[in-house]
């Protein structure tokens, strides 16, 4: 499998785009980020439109319950245009992303991490990572091709190298 250097993913995902709200050409966004407020900094936006990534200012913010947030994006002015956007990830500017402490990355750095244990085996490649509530649970595509599930736990997990693009796990009894 081939190797990928991961720190040069260049935009970070931080919401999806629901559905249009209001009449104003507002849009409903899942919000993709562990702290939903971040959106008050939010200045603009990158959103994939016919193949080209177009840049969004952000005109306001209201937030609904949970992990949803309404935003206004300029030239977004009815309910049509904002339903054309429905589906589009918003992305951000890694270098404008969140400061994330120690220990804490983010899910787009995680995916396609090359998975080994401690002895050294190759386990797979992390494919997805499941946000469970108790705790993350990565998905792995084992070099057999089968699907393995490690809980993002530090008694399972025991290092993330994103600079060699690996991460070390000790298996516990029935994980592989």
């Amino acid at each position: 499998m081939e190797d990928v250097n991961l720190s040069l993913v260049k935009y970070i995902f931080i919401g999806r785009i629901l559905s249009a709200w209001g009449v104003r050409g507002q849009v409903k966004v899942e919000a993709l980020t562990d702290d939903v407020r971040r959106f008050d900094k939010l200045a603009r936006v990158f959103i994939d439109e016919d193949n080209l990534l177009v840049s969004r200012d952000v005109e306001s913010v209201l937030y609904l319950k949970d992990d949803f947030v309404v935003l206004k994006l300029k030239n977004v002015d009815t309910p049509e245009q904002a339903e054309k956007l429905k589906g589009a990830y918003l992305k951000i500017p890694r270098e404008d992303a969140v400061k994330l402490p120690e220990g804490r990355f983010f899910i787009c750095d995680i995916i396609g991490l090359r998975v080994l244990t401690e002895n050294g085996e190759s386990i797979g490649i992390i494919t997805d990572v499941l946000q469970t509530g108790a705790n993350d649970v990565y998905v792995i595509k084992g070099e057999n091709g089968r699907q393995i599930l490690i809980p993002a736990v530090k008694q399972v997990v025991k290092k993330i190298d994103l600079e060699d693009g690996k991460m070390v796990i000790q298996l516990m009894e029935g994980m592989a």
